[in-house]
This record gives structure tokens, sequence and C-alpha cells, in this order.
């Protein structure tokens, strides 16, 4: 497969590696990204692998929750930050939100071709469609999700619907200091963006996976070279526990008390209110994340239309 510069460039994006580590790397993988990403990082190459990929596309996250029980999230794109701040945008996003909290759909097709809320004579698509010749610029309801709790649901929106983040969790109490409690938490989940709540639901395969990647890491550098088999995977295992802290919500250290992890803060609080309280899930929307956005030169653009 014949690798272009516009491979290597991205990436490099999604990697920090080289240009030259990049091209070697997508020539070794005939052109796969997902190969090329485990290529750098096995051989130490990749210096921070971006997870959702490049954050490029503009709009906004919304969350609706009522009674404590039910909630939805949605992500809806614009072409611009100009569109996604005007109020006709976003009283739109609304209206989706609103949507999705009394949707039984699980897909975007079925959702999209659902009854509009607002007038049962439309779609939602059509709603889309209208919303778009009116804004006059491309719009894109991207993803929504929906959760139903018989404990207590907390969203939390960062940077304007920039994040937004839904946390359910399974209690006996529900009150202002358990919702104070899960709205910390989700702050937390849109700071530091784990993966997973806990290391149950980390996957056999995810840290087979992660094991080799480590290891070839650790058979790479020179520092090792003569270190016996059984130190370097004492190694292995203090790296594998490093990342799990990194990806699993409750194993993380509180970002409002480092002293604590959050499972620490969650058993306190439970304990301060006599709660049986346990972080079920949570859903994390990032705005545009994995999405490429247009290099555009505006200069360059009002220079065509003006015949320059």
């Amino acid at each position: 497969m014949a690798i272009t510069a516009s491979m290597v460039k991205e990436l490099r994006e999604l990697t920090g590696a080289g240009m030259m580590d990049c091209k070697k790397a997508l020539n070794e993988t005939n052109g796969n990204m997902e190969e090329a990403i485990e290529f750098l990082r096995k051989n130490g190459e990749a210096k921070a692998v971006k997870k959702a990929g490049r954050i490029a596309a503009e709009g906004i996250v919304m969350a609706e929750v009522r009674d404590d029980k039910t909630a939805a999230i949605v992500e809806v794109n614009s072409e611009t930050d100009f569109v996604a701040k005007n109020a006709e945008f976003q009283g739109f996003v609304k209206a989706v939100v609103n949507q999705a909290i009394g949707s039984d759909s699980k897909d975007m097709d079925s959702f999209m071709a659902e009854a509009w809320n607002e007038d049962a004579s439309k779609t939602v698509k059509d709603a889309l469609t209208e919303k778009i010749a009116v804004i006059g610029e491309n719009l894109n309801i991207r993803r929504f999700e929906k959760l139903e709790s018989d404990g207590c649901i907390v969203a939390y929106i960062h940077g304007g619907g920039r994040i937004g983040v839904l946390v359910e969790a399974d209690t006996d109490v529900v009150n202002d200091e358990i919702k104070t409690c899960l709205k910390n938490v989700a702050m937390q989940v849109a700071a530091m963006s784990p993966k997973y709540v806990s290391r149950d639901e980390v996957s056999q395969e995810f840290l087979d996976k992660e094991k080799e990647i480590l290891l070839a890491q650790a058979k790479n550098d020179p520092k090792n070279a003569n270190k016996p088999d059984n130190i370097i995977e004492k190694m292995l295992i203090g790296r594998l526990n490093k990342e799990m802290k990194e990806i699993c919500l409750l194993d993380q250290v509180y970002v409002q008390d480092g002293d604590l992890t959050v499972a620490k803060y969650v058993e306190k609080v439970a304990k301060e209110t006599g709660a049986n309280l346990t972080v079920k899930k949570f859903v994390r929307f990032e705005t545009g994340e994995g999405l490429e956005k247009k290099n555009e030169d505006f200069a360059a653009e009002v220079a065509a239309q003006m015949g320059n």
C-alpha cells in the first residue's frame, strides 16, 4: 500500500512521534493506522496516543436529568464555533435532548426516523434538515445515550457544552449530599477521561494487549538489556497497575483531595450519609472527539470570493 504524506501527518498528530518514525511504522504495517500506533508504542516512539483522536468539530454536548432516575446526553455538531454559541442552535440542541430522554431508540437511524416531539408531522431528520436551512450551516446530530436507573443519575456540563458527563449510581439514599458526591465524580470524569468505572470492566484481551506492548517497550529499552525476565515481569506488573490507576475511574486519585482515590471518596460520603452507594456507570461525550476539522484559510476564502 502506498504511504501518503497525509497518512504520516495523521499518525504523527495521533502519537506525537517523529515524521520518519511514523513513515517507518506505516510501511511496516502496510498502512494500517491502528497497527502503526501499536508499532510505535512497542518501540517507545509514541509520546502520547490520543485515545479519542483529534478533537476538531464544533458544536455542543447537552444533558437532561428527570427525577434523578432518567437522563439523556446528546452531541450536536455545527461547522463553526459561532453557530455553536447561537441561541437558535442551542434551542434546537435542547429539543434534541428532550427527544432523546423520551426515546426508546437504540441507534441513530431509528432515532432520526422518530416523530419529532415538537411537530409529529415531521421526523427528527426533517427537523434537522429544516434547522440547517434556517441557520445556513451544516449540522449533525452525532450521538445520544439514554440512562434509566433505580438509584440516581446526575449530569455535569463543562466549558459551555464542550464536555458532558452522566454518572449513574446504585444508592438507597438520594439527597443533596449524594447528588453533590456524584456531581463531583462527574467532574472527575470530565477532567480525567477514564475508560472504565473499575478494573472489573477491563477485559482480559485488553490486559493481554497492554502487557504485550509494555513488554516490547521494556525489551527495547537499552537500560533493561541485562535484566533477567523475572525483574522485567515485575516491572510490567508495576506499569500495568499504574495504567489501571489512570484509566479506571475508581482507582484514580481524586482531583479535589489527593489523599483519596475516587473509590475512597465515594466510600467516605456513603459512610457519612448512611447510604449503600456504588458508582455503576458513566457516559462522557466531548464535542468533536475523533472528528477532523477542515483546515480553512479564511483570508484565502475571502480573496477567492472577491475574485483575487
